[in-house]
């Protein structure tokens, strides 16, 4: 695959939202009930909300492309910190979403390198993330990329309480 990634624009705003919607529940829905899901879409997940994060002047959206067709996205929060950050500045990858078709083509890959290097070019120090302590798959990602765990917190879906791992590596 011969995948670019770029900054998003406003025009990429409604691909992305139905981009987060498709995945999250491809990736969540079977580990999760049917009301659970249905809450967090409806709250976290509208497309009302996700489609204001596009007017967040603190939020920098990244597309992977092949083609001009979107195969997914990063979601970085500008000068993110949590309890046990050090050194500031931080930046959080607050998502990395890929398409189902394009999972395990290097998209996922693609965008981590892009954060990588935009956390480099804006002078961050750490950069972080969230990932549900029983998503295996995205944990042994971020291993990859030297990313370690330095805590955890509480992650709603629904009303279902569960844990995020807190994973961190400098930049």
């Amino acid at each position: 695959m011969a995948i670019t990634v770029r900054t998003a624009t406003a025009t990429d705003a409604l691909p992305v939202t139905l981009l987060s919607r498709q995945s999250f529940l491809d990736t969540f829905a079977a580990f999760n009930t049917e009301e659970d899901m249905q809450l967090f879409m409806e709250g976290n997940f509208s497309q009302e909300n996700l489609l204001a994060e596009f007017e967040q002047p603190e939020y920098l959206f990244l597309v992977a492309e092949e083609n001009n067709a979107l195969l997914g996205y990063a979601k970085l929060v500008l000068n993110a910190t949590h309890d046990g950050m050090l050194p500031p500045p931080a930046i959080e990858i607050a998502r990395i979403y890929a398409a189902k078709a394009a999972i395990g083509k290097g998209v996922g890959r693609a965008l981590m390198l892009a954060c990588l290097q935009t956390a480099k070019q804006q002078h961050y120090t750490t950069i972080w993330l969230g990932v549900w302590e029983k998503n295996e798959r995205a944990i042994s990602f971020y291993r990859q990329f030297g990313f370690e765990k330095f805590g955890e917190h509480p992650f709603v879906l629904g009303r279902d309480v569960q844990t995020d791992w807190l994973m961190k590596r400098t930049v």
